[in-house]
């Protein structure tokens, strides 16, 4: 473990240096911020595209159901949906 401490403490100090190198009053986001939000990006418009071709296989009309709407018989009277006379 004394190896990791050492390897710890040699990168503060080299980043220690690199932070008052820096101008403070001056912060951008760097190299690594671009990828980061160019990832973010490209995933955001991957999930987008998936489901704009997920919504386009949507049915959107309503089949309608058989057993909601049975015809009328000789008497006219009709059945339910519970199959009971109704009229």
């Amino acid at each position: 473990m004394p190896d990791m401490t050492a390897s710890a403490s040699l990168a503060m100090t080299h980043l220690a240096t690199l932070a008052k190198e820096v101008d403070e009053d001056k912060v951008t986001p760097g190299v690594l911020g671009f990828i980061v939000f160019a990832v973010m990006a490209l995933a955001v418009w991957a999930l987008m595209k998936s489901m704009n071709r997920h919504m386009s296989r949507v049915k959107f009309t309503e089949d309608p159901d058989p057993k909601a709407e049975a015809p009328a018989d000789a008497t006219g009277t009709t059945t339910g949906a519970d199959g009971r006379k109704q009229g």
